[in-house]
């Protein structure tokens, strides 16, 4: 039977293929269709199952991790959108925290919101704080907000009242009414897509699934179609931005939660990774060809965050705490209107693609940098799959960047590593020292294309000394996809003081919940013995208006005391041990557990000898530099720097000053010699 595999992202779409029989992965990769996403997939699904000559039926598993919620709300790709809620909160969504997006820069701007004002409309109804009713719903008001919202033309309706985390009834009326008159258009209530306090939070989550759910509805139709005429008949999975996998139907209702998607498969795949391989502190780096992503796993546990913002707009999910930054192999080179040198945050993408590409590119990136340097075969990509023009690189960062900054083509292209580099490193910095973690006691752990190429360079900059490169690093995010479990994230949210008296009803929520997550687990058809619940209370000292995360092993009273002190210790420095403490939210993972697979790698024997020599440029200047197969690096080899380890998906640059040696597993570990 075979486990496939594979992630959508801006420049490459990613596949792996587990051969549960064997043990084996393959890994393949093919440009992405920015147009379609669901096209690459096919081309790359059609010629991997005729190679294996694998029949639709020994496919017992498909996952996959999409950018196409995030790149909507990137690009503000949704549809018209629409939003009924209570009575004078029309403004929310604009009026925000009031917070503005640079404290000194008056001519940055916020975001405008993703419902314009005109199709924010008001009816009466208003929940108490308590949850109870103050004002009845206003029933032909929001059948007449429907037929207007209709007349504007929307193709979804957020409907968001106040306190409906508390008492959803109100929501769910008028989400009958609405769908009744509109059966056409897309729905999404608060208490669904988000049931906690904190309206603006709340309200631009709730707009953000609705703007992008008939658009991500009409990807998802296009990807099934295709799976279908492929004949695989198994359903599909997609990983969302917490690490785990949700079926179809879920993503169709809740597509905001895959806005972190591939992402948060990579670092599921590379806490996993690195964990056999004996390291438990990892800062994981995934540079791509349009976007470098970080974070940080401590003692094997991924960092988790319970809100963030993508394009500036707020949005509240659990989720893999992931930085990310406009740097990767097809960011752009330009000079600002000073003459000095900038590398990203424009991408070329899959579509030009970088000059060396020969697809109509014209302005020189990151990747044709690397090929000036020869740091990455000159010749041809992808095992030789995809040729590339260095001679169009080269003329690319004459015309644009050094003949008009006075320098050598070299010295040039030297720079855009050098400042790529230094881009890098500070994503590196925010997720680690930033938050006061000694980046010098983490590995890092590079993936992605562009990864491996520059881990050197990143590593060096932070003052890392060893550096972990998995087997085929550049498509780690489709092989974290096979190492994901099922899981679905529930929240209940009400302020409590948490004491004595109060912690029996704040434990019956987890009781709730866990029969919600059970429910839900029995559809998923998960054994009993495969589940797992993970429980967290997110609370704060009275008087304090943010929380810290409580891991919940237990349910005692005295447990959470103990972990809610260690844990704001751990967040703040301190504790206040005579200061009441409020709980605000209780979260809950359901969890359906799969099983991990164990792949097999060939290991080689003998002394490794490399396929050519060739010079590559480092700092120091130019080195006759031995390239390697990494087929051909038997477990425990052991050399020394300058060399070039080519595999299918990625490039590992190993500079004169680091050594490289290969573990048990096939992973390549290079540490500092000096």
């Amino acid at each position: 039977m075979y486990r496939i595999g594979f992630d959508v992202g801006g420049t490459f779409t990613d596949f792996t293929l587990h051969d549960t029989e064997t043990g084996r992965l393959r890994h393949f990769k093919v440009p992405s269709t920015p147009a379609d996403p669901s096209e690459a997939i096919e081309t790359g699904l059609r010629p991997l199952l005729a190679e294996l000559n694998a029949r639709p039926a020994e496919v017992s598993f498909v996952g996959h991790g999409t950018t196409v919620a995030t790149n909507m709300v990137i690009e503000r790709r949704g549809v018209p959108t629409g939003l009924i809620t209570t009575r004078g909160f029309r403004d929310v969504l604009e009026i925000g925290r009031q917070v503005r997006p640079h404290l000194y820069d008056y001519t940055v701007r916020t975001p405008p919101p993703l419902v314009p004002r005109e199709c924010r409309l008001e009816v009466s109804e208003r929940i108490d704080a308590d949850g109870s009713v103050l004002i009845p719903l206003d029933e032909p008001a929001v059948a007449a907000a429907a037929d207007a919202l209709a007349a504007q033309g929307v193709q979804a309706i957020a409907i968001c009242f106040l306190h409906s985390y508390l008492n959803d009834t109100h929501e769910r009326r008028a989400t009958a009414i609405v769908r009744a008159r509109l059966p056409e258009v897309f729905l999404a209530t608060s208490s669904d897509v988000l049931p906690e306090f904190r309206e603006f939070e709340r309200f631009s989550t709730t707009a953000i699934n609705a703007t992008i759910g008939p658009r991500m509805e009409r990807y998802l139709d296009r990807f099934l179609g295709r799976l279908a005429g492929l004949g695989l008949t198994v359903q599909p999975y997609t990983i969302h931005s917490n690490g785990g996998l949700l079926p179809v139907d879920t993503v169709r209702a809740f597509p905001v939660r895959c806005c972190l998607s591939g992402p948060a498969a990579g670092v599921v795949g590379a806490a996993e990774v690195a964990r056999e391989a004996g390291y438990s502190n990892l800062i994981t780096f995934d540079a791509g060809g349009t976007s470098t992503d970080v974070s940080l796993i401590d003692r094997g546990v991924p960092a988790f965050a319970s809100s963030r913002t993508i394009a500036d707009y707020p949005v509240r999910l659990p989720m893999v705490d992931v930085h990310v930054i406009g740097a990767g192999g097809g960011s752009i080179a330009w000079l600002d209107d000073a003459g000095a040198l900038k590398v990203g945050p424009r991408s070329a993408g899959a579509d030009p693609g970088p000059v060396a590409y020969g697809k109509g590119g014209l302005e020189p990136t990151l990747t044709d940098a690397n090929i000036v340097l020869q740091r990455l075969d000159p010749i041809a990509l992808l095992d030789g799959r995809m040729p590339v023009d260095a001679d169009a690189a080269r003329h690319a960062i004459a015309e644009r960047i050094a003949t008009p900054m006075g320098l050598s083509v070299e010295q040039a292209a030297l720079g855009i590593v050098r400042i790529a580099a230094a881009n890098m490193s500070r994503a590196i910095r925010s997720v680690s020292t930033e938050k006061g973690h000694d980046a010098r006691e983490f590995v890092l752990f590079p993936y992605g294309g562009a990864g491996p190429l520059h881990a050197v360079a990143v590593a060096a900059e932070c003052g890392i000394r060893r550096v972990l490169v998995p087997v085929e690093p550049g498509t780690m995010c489709a092989r974290g996809i096979l190492l994901s479990d099922l899981s679905l994230d529930l929240v209940r949210s009400e302020i409590t003081i948490a004491d004595e008296q109060t912690w029996p009803s704040i434990v019956q929520r987890f009781y709730t919940m866990h029969t919600d997550g059970s429910t839900w687990l029995d559809s998923e058809h998960v054994a009993a013995d495969r589940r797992h619940f993970a429980r967290v209370i997110e609370a704060r000292y009275k008087g304090q208006n943010h929380e810290v995360q409580v891991p919940l092993a237990n349910v005692g009273f005295a447990d959470f005391l103990r972990t809610f002190a260690e844990a704001h210790r751990r967040e703040y420095g301190y504790e206040i041990s005579d200061r009441a403490i409020e709980v605000v939210n209780c979260r809950l993972k359901a969890i359906g557990l799969i099983d991990r697979p164990r792949p097999a790698f060939i290991a080689t024997t003998g002394a490794p000898q490399p396929k050519e020599e060739r010079q590559v440029r480092f700092d120091g200047g130019w080195a006759t530099t031995a390239v390697f197969d990494r087929a051909s690096l038997a477990v425990g080899t052991q050399c020394s720097g300058p060399a070039v380890i080519d595999e299918m998906s990625a490039t590992t640059l190993v500079p004169p000053d680091w050594g490289l040696s290969v573990d048990h597993f096939g992973n390549l570990l290079l540490e500092r010699l000096q």
